[in-house]
């Protein structure tokens, strides 16, 4: 990573400022207390107080009313609200990433991936985990990696520039190395597999590459997971952390393999691994994120 000195000030809009000085102000006094207290109240944060506040549960309802719109106003709006909760008590567990991974230290993975997994461990085959912005998308390299797996990950810089700037550190400070999305950070990525490595890639945001259809909507899809692993023989791997009823807790579900394809064939399949775990617990995937936006002059 370049040092601090080298890399410009983050630019953005005043209400991304606004957003990211009420998110920072509250992780950081949030931090101050037990680990027990800081999540549900980061959680509670972002429901009640600073998703509306910031526009977070708006886009979330828009989005809901787009994919849902047989369901009543109130039942989206309680997604919508648990949507917040679940981004909250996200945020707060990766900037405690330290103590969530103590606490995730007894969770004990399950599906039909762990033996595939096992086996290119031991092949040195590259694998490719993909997931997506759900549950905590952290809580399976936090387990993988307790395991003894050394993971490490390609990400997409958050659109709030400033929010970023410091939300990015939370994934370089533990596990294997971890790449910035772009074509130094992608190179450096695919080195790291070629040698053997592991890396987790998120694939539900808007990007170049195809369009697919997501929960009934056409959704713009990025095909680097699949480009990446035709190109080196990985294995690639779903996993999703699944939050569970009492709020801190997670199962960890490592599901089979994608089968090698063309690349459209292997991005729908993980498409569908993500509806399903959506259509399970709606309220856990991040619909805060612009998933339908329009291509520019499109």
């Amino acid at each position: 990573m370049a040092d601090s000195s080298d890399t410009p000030p983050p630019y953005g809009s005043m209400a991304d400022w606004l957003a990211d000085r009420a998110l920072r102000g509250m992780i950081g006094a949030l931090r101050r207390l037990p680990y027990e207290k800081r999540v549900p109240m980061m959680g509670s944060a972002l429901r009640g107080a600073i998703g509306p506040l910031v526009g977070y549960r708006q886009r979330a309802e828009r989005n809901l009313k787009l994919i849902y719109p047989e369901k009543s106003h109130k039942e989206r709006l309680e997604i919508a609200r648990g949507c917040c909760d679940n981004f909250g008590r996200t945020l707060i567990e990766n900037y405690s990433w330290q103590e969530f991974g103590q606490r995730l230290v007894n969770t004990q993975p399950t599906g039909a991936g762990l033996d595939p997994l096992a086996d290119a461990a031991a092949a040195k085959r590259p694998v490719i985990f993909v997931t997506a912005h759900f549950g905590n998308h952290e809580a399976p390299r936090q387990v993988l990696s307790a395991m003894g797996h050394e993971i490490g990950g390609l990400y997409r810089p958050m659109q709030n520039a400033y929010f970023n700037d410091h939300y990015a550190k939370t994934m370089t400070s533990w596990g294997g190395p971890v790449f910035e999305q772009g074509r130094r950070g992608t190179m450096g990525f695919a080195r790291h597999l070629k040698s053997g490595g592991m890396g987790t890639l998120l694939f539900d945001v808007a990007a170049k590459g195809i369009t697919l259809p997501f929960l009934g909507r056409p959704a713009h899809t990025a095909t680097s997971a699949a480009d990446i692993a035709l190109k080196l023989d990985a294995l690639v791997i779903p996993y999703f952390g699944i939050r569970q009823e009492d709020g801190v807790s997670f199962a960890v579900e490592v599901e089979a393999p994608i089968t090698p394809d063309t690349p459209k064939a292997m991005m729908t399949e993980m498409t569908r691994r993500l509806e399903a775990q959506v259509s399970r617990h709606p309220e856990q995937w991040f619909w805060i994120h612009r998933r339908w936006k329009k291509r520019k002059g499109g």
